[in-house]
């Protein structure tokens, strides 16, 4: 793929685009020097009886007119990137416009963030116009993944309820996440298990922590097995949020349920990557964001925060 980035690519395109222009006023000359015959000046075509195809130059308004655009097209190249890998004089990029008018949008809200800078969560929560913004920025930047009601789907957390992999679920915490991403991997442990038939045993001991439909035999010969699964989840299944362990005792399921999916996972592991969105976000809307995340597990504790408002 290397090829298709180097600079000769970037002169090949450059070259291309003059040649076609070059090209284009060439034609342009030709064509203007073309004068109307003496004769009849007709091609030979005709239809319905007398309507005869005839073969004059360009009006000269009209070949103005293709200089023109000829003309422009060569300014355009020269100010705008177009050129291969040519900048342009004015230095205009799609990214660089994008920061400018990122900036104003920031500068624009700067009085309302400041607002919210010095206010704790729960009043972030209970505010109608901190939930907003942060609903618009979770809807902007979020909802792709863990869907537009923040319930999530297969391997795409659930943001509603309490269940967190990496931590208390905090606004320090979900603030920390959306700034820096965060990644989730369970290695392969087939190996380290045993046997295909013991695999299938742990699955079944894993289903019988948090009371999931199992087969029992199964379950009690797999417990022995399950010390290789002890070192991240512990001895009682529940989970490490210091190395992003889930709870196995409870019955949330992030990549699938059942013992073909428990058994995929010990098999074949899983990573799981969340974005950082620190260089895309500034701190102030991160913090807004977290709130509003924070306020969809914690209802009763945004209910109350209104309750106390001012009316």
């Amino acid at each position: 793929m290397s090829d298709f980035i180097s600079n000769g690519w970037a002169l090949y395109v450059a070259g291309i685009t003059i040649v076609s222009l070059v090209f284009c006023l060439v034609l342009l000359v030709i064509a203007s020097r073309r004068k109307v015959m003496a004769s009849d000046n007709s091609t030979g075509h005709i239809w319905d009886e007398d309507l005869r195809e005839l073969n004059n130059p360009l009006p000269r308004w009209w070949m103005g007119l293709f200089v023109i655009t000829v003309i422009f097209a060569g300014l355009y190249l020269a100010l705008y990137p177009g050129l291969g890998s040519n900048e342009g004089t004015l230095k205009w990029s799609s990214g660089g416009q994008y920061k400018v008018e990122q900036e104003r949008a920031l500068t624009a809200m700067a009085p309302v963030y400041a607002r919210f800078a010095s206010m704790p969560v729960e009043a972030l929560a209970a505010d109608t116009q901190a939930m907003g913004v942060g609903e618009r920025l979770f809807v902007n930047n979020c909802a792709g993944c863990h869907g537009s009601d923040a319930r999530g789907s297969k391997s795409f957390p659930n943001l509603t309820d309490s269940d967190w992999l990496g931590g208390d679920g905090g606004l320090d915490y979900i603030v920390t996440t959306v700034t820096a991403g965060r990644q989730g991997m369970m290695p392969p442990m087939a190996a380290a298990v045993g046997t295909p038939e013991d695999v299938k045993n742990v699955a079944n001991y894993v289903l019988s922590l948090s009371g999931s439909a199992h087969n029992d035999i199964a379950a009690q010969l797999g417990k022995g097995k399950f010390a290789v699964c002890a070192a991240c989840h512990g001895p009682e299944g529940k989970g490490n949020p210091q190395l992003g362990a889930p709870n196995l005792t409870d019955k949330i399921w992030l990549h699938g349920w059942g013992e073909d999916a428990v058994t995929s996972m010990v098999n074949v592991g899983k990573t799981n990557v969340m974005p950082a969105f620190g260089t895309r976000l500034s701190p102030e809307q991160v913090r807004v964001l977290g709130a509003y995340v924070w306020s969809l597990s914690n209802r009763s504790a945004t209910k109350t925060a209104q309750g106390d408002a001012p009316k």
